[in-house]
């Protein structure tokens, strides 16, 4: 097996053990290349089906070229696409960083989806070579009752031994692809020829590298206008991933705080 079979491979693994062992589980789809990649393996997963809901939990200020994705695949797909709204602004921390604080609401959004369905398991595609916080992350990560992570706190994963009962009344994340590196997701797309959102090509001179909300969100230089560009740059250069996103660049714990508070 090559590199992206055995990286697929372990991520049907992890997608078919969460579903054996939770009860009630839902993919979060952020409309970004990583969930993207998870969608694509749970439908090879479970033999062109998604057998749970695929959760897209709005701030209401994606790109229209997001919304736009969106609305095509979770028909293309049969997605069971459920959409919850978060928060107003004025309800989040106002100690956080603006760019931070702004995130947040997708932190509130999840948790009161999280008390409107009840789930136990969300499955969310997060890398640990994306960002620091979440490089301490497990494959199968208990959540607090609010929905706070612990990282001092988090099982043993031995030999894919996982951890899968959550604490009561609380859930677990799950993340097929936290082994993932941003190269290998490229690979794998064009691999697989997985649709993607113009906006991660080059037009006049910049192009996104991760997508978050429009306003908190910028791109970076580039001239790669097709993914075989856009592998060749990847392989060539040392600027950060989320260089782009203005909350990476606010006080240093600021995305600490997110992160234990319940943000993907």
């Amino acid at each position: 097996m090559d590199r992206l079979d055995d990286l697929e491979a372990q991520s049907i693994f992890i997608f078919r053990e969460a579903f054996a062992r939770l009860k009630r589980i839902a993919l979060l789809w952020s409309l970004g290349k990583d969930s993207n990649v998870m969608i694509w393996i749970a439908r090879k997963a479970f033999f062109g089906r998604v057998p749970f809901p695929v959760m897209h939990v709005d701030t209401g200020k994606k790109f229209p070229e997001m919304y736009a994705f969106r609305d095509r695949y979770s028909v293309e797909w049969n997605l069971d696409l459920k959409i919850e709204q978060c928060p107003p602004l004025d309800t989040i921390d106002p100690t956080l960083p603006p760019a931070a604080r702004s995130a947040a609401r997708k932190t509130e959004g999840l948790k009161l989806a999280l008390a409107k369905y009840g789930f136990d398991g969300l499955i969310a595609g997060i890398r640990r070579d994306e960002e620091p916080t979440r490089a301490k992350e497990r494959v199968f990560s208990p959540r607090g009752l609010e929905g706070g992570w612990d990282v001092r706190d988090q099982p043993p994963e031995f030999w894919d031994h996982f951890n899968a009962a959550p604490p009561s009344g609380a859930h677990l994340r799950v993340h097929p692809i936290l082994h993932w590196t941003e190269l290998d997701v490229w690979a794998y797309t064009r691999r697989e020829g997985i649709p993607i959102i113009p906006l991660y090509l080059a037009r006049d001179g910049k192009r996104y590298r991760s997508l978050g909300d429009s306003d908190i969100t910028s791109p970076v230089s580039s001239q790669a206008a097709t993914i075989d560009e856009v592998i060749r740059e990847l392989e060539a250069t040392k600027v950060s991933e989320r260089s782009g996103r203005a909350m990476d660049h606010e006080t240093e714990d600021a995305f600490e705080r997110l992160r234990a508070s319940g943000y993907l």
